[in-house]
């Protein structure tokens, strides 16, 4: 499934977007790296669903600019994919069917291995109704991957899973994200996900970033103090507390 294609960098300049009087976000910058990994965290309302439809093409922007790989978001890219929280399988098709919607010629073969790569390719000729709920997250990752994209928007994909299915989902993106380096923006509102797998965690408030902290520590991340002064640094700015000094733990060493 690897393509060798660099995921997409992105640039977001003043981006602001409202709904008739309701300014959901104003006057936003942001930059994303080729093959960077994104997490948006933020209270409800903060606008974290909207900037990933703007960056999605499914939105338009009220004002401001979003470059995708040098070239103005102006709709729906195909190398574009978008993973939710519901599945969204079609239940009268068979997994490896709903698979293949994902590949851009539809080859059977690349959707057989897109479910080899999140472990499911026994489950090829079963309907999506007789699957877990991580067993059909699984199938739609599959379905997002088959078309080898260069940026993968991730809206609260985890959210309706149990915590160890959650953890075991966790650990399978990071994973294909390391083999092929597509660029991805998760939005979550669980902070412990967010710094389990971003390179960077940005906090939305009142549709403005207020915080962008680069998380250096080593992959696969360890539960552990480190892990444990960057939960609570962004908890408090979300919680909009000021950082405790109580963590203060030897983190210059860390590197991604």
């Amino acid at each position: 499934m690897t393509t060798g294609i660099a995921g997409y960098p992105l640039a977001i300049q003043g981006l602001s977007k409202s709904f008739g009087s309701v300014k959901v976000l104003e006057k936003l910058n942001l930059n994303v790296k080729s093959g960077e990994f994104i997490a948006i965290v933020g209270r409800s309302g903060c606008g974290k669903s909207t900037l990933l439809r703007l960056i999605a093409g499914l939105e338009q922007p009220t004002e401001g600019t979003l470059l995708r790989d040098g070239q103005e978001v102006t709709g729906i890219d195909p190398e574009t994919r978008v993973l939710f929280q519901d599945a969204r399988l079609l239940p009268w098709k068979k997994v490896l069917e709903n698979v293949r919607i994902g590949v851009r010629d539809g080859n059977r073969e690349s959707a057989m291995e897109a479910l080899r790569m999140v472990g499911l390719e026994e489950k090829a000729n079963e309907w999506p109704g007789v699957l877990s709920g991580g067993q059909r997250q699984r199938v739609a990752l599959a379905r997002a991957l088959a078309g080898s994209p260069r940026l993968l928007l991730l809206d609260e994909p985890l959210g309706a899973l149990d915590a160890l299915t959650r953890i075991e989902m966790q650990d399978l993106i990071e994973r294909l994200w390391l083999r092929q380096r597509f660029s991805a923006i998760l939005v979550t509102h669980d902070v412990s996900e967010a710094v389990a797998l971003a390179d960077r965690v940005v906090l939305l408030k009142d549709g403005h970033v207020a915080l962008n902290e680069a998380i250096t520590l080593p992959r696969p991340r360890e539960r552990d103090s480190g892990f444990a002064y960057f939960e609570k640094l962004i908890l408090d700015r979300v919680m909009e507390r000021e950082p405790s000094s109580s963590y203060e733990p030897k983190i210059a060493s860390f590197s991604i």
